[in-house]
């Protein structure tokens, strides 16, 4: 079946988003260990919730926190970055991250999900 619009492009393209992310933090959570995922079924519902606040939340903290950062280099955007994901974390059930799992969790789910978009070549 041919794909007939632009909006059936953009809605397979962020499902394929959402299964990347996904599978992003199920690696990341093998590989740091204060990040625990029980589930692939666990990490679909955190890579949503993880993208909402981060569209929704992160936006607002990094304005509010803008002076902190600039005094820091932007290494303070590491910490905002962590607490999204520990916010995700204390919103699903089934996932738990430490603190210092968080920051440097949030440093290496950019990583694997980088390499994962390269790996399919989406953008």
């Amino acid at each position: 079946m041919p794909i007939r619009n632009q909006q059936e492009i953009y809605l397979i393209q962020g499902l394929v988003t959402w299964l990347i992310n996904a599978a992003a933090l199920i690696v990341t959570s093998r590989l740091i260990p204060g990040m625990i995922i029980d589930g692939f079924g666990t990490a679909l519902v955190a890579a949503l919730l993880l993208a909402l606040v981060n569209a929704l939340l992160l936006p607002l903290l990094t304005v509010l926190t803008l002076p902190l950062t600039m005094v820091t280099l932007g290494i303070f955007w590491l910490v905002l970055n962590g607490a999204m994901l520990k916010l995700t974390a204390a919103l699903v059930s089934g996932f738990r991250v430490s603190w210092l799992g968080a920051i440097v969790g949030a440093i290496m789910l950019t990583l694997v999900q980088a390499f994962f978009r390269w790996a399919f070549r989406l953008l």
